[in-house]
């Protein structure tokens, strides 16, 4: 037997409200645990494989958040937006009420695989400079990209306000106009300014992989998914 709680304190760590309204719901019989419904408060439940609903909706318990979204363009990845909407707004809002946070902002205007979590360590294990967790872009470039400029990409380009030159780890070119552009860092419009720097545009970006995990193609714009136990892997979060 795993830990056990009582079902109120279970429907609140789970972020569906003050304690109060939890023991509310469950007394008005809108929690079921396991497909039966409960509206004893106090009764416990083993953690395990533990699946509840919560006004019809289904859910599993979990101790912690690991997400991957596809973010959509024209939102911003920050819970205080300026001018868009913010991703959060797309998430279910249990989870957003147990403070999940974004791993890596994309610009409002990128597009792509984006990591979203409430564990502190594993947020600061895939965006800390130091463990260098590489990431995969797509860059529809304005003009076509010539193979001296790929090759600038690749040896490192001088970006203001940077003390020495930035290199992509590798850079391919799909078509005339389309890059995968692979990067260790994140900084401020990276791609955008080492872009610029080989006197080219990005007219369009969108994020494909970090580490082994790349984008589902069957994840479309504006939707979200659990990690599973392999996209964890090919993150590098669990072993191999």
């Amino acid at each position: 037997m795993g830990k056990k709680l009582a079902l109120e304190r279970i429907i609140h760590n789970q972020g569906f409200g003050a304690r109060k309204l939890c023991r509310l719901m469950i007394w008005n019989q809108e929690v079921t645990v396991n497909g039966q419904v409960c509206d004893d408060p106090d009764a416990e439940f083993d953690l395990e494989q533990l699946h509840y609903t919560v006004k019809g909706e289904a859910w599993d318990y979990r101790e912690q958040s690991y997400l991957m979204m596809h973010k959509p363009s024209h939102y911003e990845c920050s819970h205080k937006t300026q001018h868009h909407p913010t991703i959060y707004s797309l998430l279910p809002q249990p989870l957003v009420v147990r403070d999940v946070q974004c791993i890596g902002r994309l610009d409002e205007d990128t597009t792509g695989l984006i990591l979203i979590s409430d564990d502190g360590q594993f947020i600061h294990r895939m965006s800390s400079p130091k463990h260098k967790v590489p990431k995969v872009y797509e860059v529809t470039c304005k003009h076509p990209v010539s193979d001296a400029q790929i090759a600038h990409l690749c040896q490192g380009v001088q970006l203001i306000d940077e003390d020495a030159p930035i290199a992509a780890l590798s850079c391919t070119r799909i078509n005339a106009h389309v890059l995968h552009m692979t990067l260790a860092e994140g900084k401020y419009h990276q791609v955008k300014r080492m872009v610029a720097a080989i006197s080219n545009r990005v007219e369009a970006l969108k994020r494909i992989q970090i580490g082994e995990l790349v984008l589902p193609a069957d994840l479309a714009p504006g939707q979200w998914r659990w990690l599973s136990e392999t996209d964890m892997k090919h993150l590098g979060a669990l072993p191999a």
